[in-house]
């Protein structure tokens, strides 16, 4: 199923104004006065990534290219290369998403045909554009595809509920390319509990603590964002190598429970593990009574993978005139940078990142889509950090965590090889 209708409810202001021009880089271009020249080269000179990148939900979509400069106002999306070149984003993770559905299985089936289908789906971008992306496996590759000019391509999996009972798959899921790996989503699996559900587990099942073994001796990095806080206390615990939130805020800024308190920040940051700091659950964004009732009467948004490019405008435009007369409630950018500079001052700049869940649901006033990133950079300036922690910030921590992960991967299977 798709998530576009989560990234429309979660972003549902932006669709209210008239969608600037598909072409028009300057549309997207940070606003005169928020990022100086000098905040700007500094930008494009650092390693830029995000930990966490839903846009493989739409390259099924018919007629979308991920070439092609797209519009957030006109068709939801936030990430294609001419933004990414606008907002000097580098490169990233990739997700491969699959919504949790039945512990059956049938269900575990269909799940692991999904996730490799959406992971041949990046796989096909990359080869469609190799001019100007390439897969990444390891922090060097990504490194030095910076260094040629492209832009590297991580993939992660955000659920595991499609490897079933079968870790084996786990390594099928790596050959693929996949290098960092949450175990659950919204909804308790049969690996970990949910922080949005009620626990079952009480962290990590027997299976799931052969799933986080399995993801180290791999060198699959492993996420806790959307895990509960047992599972994260489980995994900083037990995991042999540092771990990340690919896209978690401060519970300090907005108590919800897919944040992380100021405690579990700090245990990962202690065990040397990166928390990458995403835009949403920011604030109190419910909805009114009156858009409720709009959004249910509007009905379901269209499959992004099966409607044409026409269909999902007129959607949107019928969607915009909702917001218009019902105005959703939405955080701003300043709601990010609080989230980001609390985690910064409580953790250190060594175990902080960015991953702000664009085309997932990320998104927010002043704070659109990729082409806002240099925002970012601007403002880590302006709090004082220096130009190493900016650099550490956008990619290097992330880069460190995931070279450990693989080294202690290979060391173990270097002292497993039978000798002589």
């Amino acid at each position: 199923m798709t998530r576009l209708l989560t990234v429309l409810l979660g972003s549902a202001a932006l669709f209210a104004s008239t969608a600037a021009p598909l072409s028009s880089r300057a549309a997207d271009a940070p606003k005169a006065g928020e990022v100086s020249k000098a905040d700007r080269a500094l930008h494009e000179q650092v390693l830029t990534l995000d930990t966490h990148l839903d846009t493989p939900e739409h390259f099924a979509r018919q007629g979308w290219s991920m070439a092609e400069r797209h519009a957030v106002k006109a068709d939801g999306t936030q990430v294609d290369l001419p933004r990414m070149d606008t907002g000097g984003l580098d490169g990233g993770f990739f997700v491969i998403y699959t919504a949790q559905g039945e512990l059956t299985a049938e269900g575990y089936r269909q799940a692991r045909d999904f996730a490799l289908e959406r992971a041949t789906e990046i796989r096909e971008m990359v080869a469609a554009h190799s001019d100007r992306f390439q897969l990444a496996y390891t922090a060097d590759d990504a490194e030095r595809i910076n260094k040629a000019g492209k832009k590297f391509v991580f993939q992660s999996i955000e659920n595991s509920w499609p490897m079933g009972e079968d870790l084996t798959l786990m390594d099928t899921f790596y050959k693929t390319g996949v290098r960092m790996a949450g175990p659950v989503h919204f909804k308790n699996n049969q690996f970990a509990d949910s922080s949005t559900d009620k626990p079952i587990w009480h962290g990590f099942s027997p299976l799931g603590l052969r799933w986080l073994a399995e993801a180290n001796r791999l060198g699959i990095l492993i996420d806790v964002s959307h895990a509960s806080d047992d599972v994260v206390d489980q995994a900083v615990q037990l995991s042999k190598v540092p771990i990340i939130a690919s896209h978690s805020g401060a519970r300090a800024i907005y108590d919800h429970p897919r944040n992380l308190d100021d405690g579990r920040l700090k245990k990962i940051a202690d065990a040397g593990g990166v928390i990458c700091i995403n835009s949403v659950y920011l604030k109190n964004t419910a909805a009114s009574p009156e858009r409720l009732a709009a959004l249910k009467a509007l009905g379901t948004a269209p499959d992004s993978e099966t409607a044409t490019e026409a269909e999902m405008v007129a959607y949107l435009k019928k969607r915009a005139e909702v917001d218009a007369k019902f105005p959703p409630v939405r955080a701003s950018f300043e709601d990010f940078v609080a989230s980001l500079t609390h985690t910064l001052k409580l953790v250190g700049p060594q175990h902080v990142g960015i991953g702000a869940d664009w085309d997932g649901g990320g998104g927010v006033i002043g704070f659109e889509d990729v082409a806002d990133l240099p925002k970012v950079t601007a403002r880590l300036k302006a709090a004082g950090y220096t130009d190493a922690d900016v650099a550490a910030i956008w990619g290097g921590n992330v880069l460190r965590v995931v070279r450990q992960a693989q080294d202690y991967a290979t060391q173990q299977a270097a002292k497993a090889k039978p000798i002589g």
